[in-house]
């Protein structure tokens, strides 16, 4: 899974889409998905890294992560491979 590549994110969470003028704002845990996933981090190494710091069960992680890669998937600001 990418980032699509018109899709601009700052270190605040605010998300960009150039090629749509669309804007988002993620929480502080989706924009370290976002920033996770533009350096090529796999979902599990994602869902790894947040139960882990976060103090989280892995079944929860796995759902909320599932369901915000879903969400991103909708908005257009990830692209499947």
């Amino acid at each position: 899974m990418n980032i699509n590549p018109n899709i601009a994110v700052n270190e605040n969470g605010f998300v960009f889409n150039a090629e749509r003028g669309d804007s988002f704002s993620a929480n502080p845990i989706g924009a370290e998905i976002i920033r996770l996933l533009k350096e090529g981090k796999t979902i599990s190494e994602i869902e790894t890294h947040i139960g882990e710091r976060y103090d989280v069960g892995a079944a929860t992680v796995e759902k909320d992560v599932k369901d915000f890669l879903m969400m991103l998937r909708q908005f257009q600001i990830l692209e499947a491979i």
